[in-house]
């Protein structure tokens, strides 16, 4: 188990590809396809349900390149605070 930026502990579920890696998504289909509980918030934006919808992760993608950018973690409680299409890593 390691220490996130945020410092939360985190442990990734080894049964199954965590968000991202390994994964060859060229579009969002294909990550809704992966993750059916992920939401599709614009073409570069996806929020993705951790642990039974107690937390959410924000991020903002670019396919052509293979890119996910963390942009925002936190509780599903926070989450409706936040802005989820503007929000910013550390703001």
């Amino acid at each position: 188990m390691q220490r996130g930026a945020s410092g939360w502990r985190v442990a990734p579920d080894l049964n199954k590809p965590q968000p991202g890696e390994k994964a060859r998504w060229s579009s969002a289909a294909d990550v809704k396809r992966s993750y059916a509980t992920a939401s599709i918030v614009s073409a570069d934006r996806i929020v993705f349900n951790i642990k039974g919808n107690d937390y959410r992760l924000v991020v903002a993608t670019d396919f052509d390149k293979g890119i996910v950018w963390i942009k925002w973690i936190g509780t599903h409680k926070d989450y409706d605070k936040i802005d989820v299409k503007g929000v910013q890593h550390g703001g």
